[in-house]
């Protein structure tokens, strides 16, 4: 095993592009790569490429007749069909959508075969993470459903066992739903409450069905969750599932949009706790999965103050060298901000909350507090499934 990180990047990723009034702006890709770039983190990894998703692997997870649509709309977004998704407001289609949403999914699947093989031990995407995409059909920005994709070609590789750690503040219920029967997948997805937000999905009780019973996780948690409560539930659960489940290979996906800033979701996470929950991730694939780990984006549409700079963290961390929290943003990069969207840039790679201060779970709980009410309701419907106290 060769020990160097990997950057899955094509510049082709920012032609992922739903139109000047929607909230994914591709912007985001293109200021976090140059972001990357003027932090020197460029020399720390291995900047690669990789082949499309082609027929074969977009149905290891979509159906045949879903991706025709997906072919169709692309070449002619006016006979987008809606009945999968295609053509809406959340999912507008645009020419040539099968050919870059195919480039975000290949890149995903390339990191996947990139760690499995040993041609890296951590490999990192952050154009990819659009969990939300169903085997049929678009949804919730996103077309095909690159984290699915890549596990599902580490299960065809080989991986007995992979543990997938999502902590958009989104449901990631696209993932969730490729491999609800399957126990060789135990998908962990920490997200704002579905009483409050898209996709209403991602109650504690779905836990998984058949053999797959069990190996579905989900933390829902309360409107306004900050730093130390959302920590509080990362730790509560996700490092004692992963214990037991031993993968042989850690899938995390880092939405950005956890941030008090980001304009479509309510939980109150800064900067400095996302960084935080990177480095959990990174400790968790070293600790119980061999360093094997495959990292990826998802949503934030904070595109300037919040993504690049959560983003770049995961990059860093990815590289195995950080970026300190204090460390100053070069001025080229807060130029190039300008020129590219005339906002004033952020100055520092921090919100001012590092070191973020938690309480851990074996301190005891408080009954009565939401984000603990919380936490008991996702350990009380799995734990037991999967001979763990509760």
């Amino acid at each position: 095993m060769s020990g160097r990180a990997q950057l899955m990047w094509d510049e082709a990723v920012t032609g992922y592009d739903f139109g000047p009034e929607h909230p994914m702006d591709p912007v985001r890709l293109e200021l976090t790569r140059r972001l990357v770039g003027a932090l020197g983190l460029d020399r720390e990894v291995e900047v690669v490429g990789a082949k499309p998703a082609g027929e074969s692997t977009l149905r290891l997870v979509h159906r045949e007749d879903y991706v025709e649509a997906v072919k169709a709309a692309s070449a002619d977004p006016a006979a987008a069909d809606a009945g999968y998704g295609l053509g809406t407001m959340d999912d507008p289609a645009f020419v040539g959508m099968h050919e870059v949403s195919s480039v975000i999914a290949g890149l995903s699947v390339g990191a996947a075969e990139a760690v499995w093989r040993g041609d890296a031990l951590h490999a990192v995407n952050f154009a990819g993470g659009l969990h939300h995409a169903m085997p049929g059909g678009a949804s919730g920005f996103c077309i095909y459903n690159d984290a699915s994709l890549a596990i599902a070609r580490l299960l065809e590789l080989g991986a007995e066992r992979v543990a997938y750690v999502d902590v958009d503040v989104h449901h990631g219920d696209g993932v969730q739903a490729a491999f609800w029967e399957d126990p060789r997948v135990l998908t962990i997805s920490l997200h704002e409450h579905p009483r409050t937000l898209f996709p209403q999905t991602g109650w504690p009780e779905e836990t998984g069905a058949g053999a797959g019973e069990g190996a579905s996780v989900n933390v829902a948690l309360p409107a306004g969750t900050g730093d130390a409560g959302w920590l509080r539930a990362f730790h509560a659960v996700v490092p004692e599932l992963i214990a037991d489940f031993r993968p042989d290979v850690l899938v995390t996906q880092h939405g950005a949009d956890t941030h008090f800033e980001d304009p479509l979701a309510h939980l109150a996470v800064s900067l400095d706790a996302q960084r935080a929950v990177q480095v959990a991730c990174h400790d968790l694939a070293h600790e119980y999965a061999g360093g094997k780990w495959v990292a990826l984006g998802g949503g934030g549409y904070a595109v300037v103050d919040v993504v690049p700079r959560s983003w770049a963290h995961l990059v860093g961390i990815v590289a195995g060298k950080a970026v300190a929290p204090e460390t100053v943003i070069p001025e080229s990069w807060r130029q190039d901000v300008f020129a590219r969207t005339r906002q004033l840039a952020p100055v520092r790679m921090t919100d001012g909350r590092w070191p973020v201060e938690w309480a851990g779970w074996e301190a005891g709980y408080d009954p009565a507090d939401r984000l603990d009410q919380a936490v008991l309701a996702a350990r009380r419907a799995v734990f037991p499934l999967r001979g763990l106290l509760a």
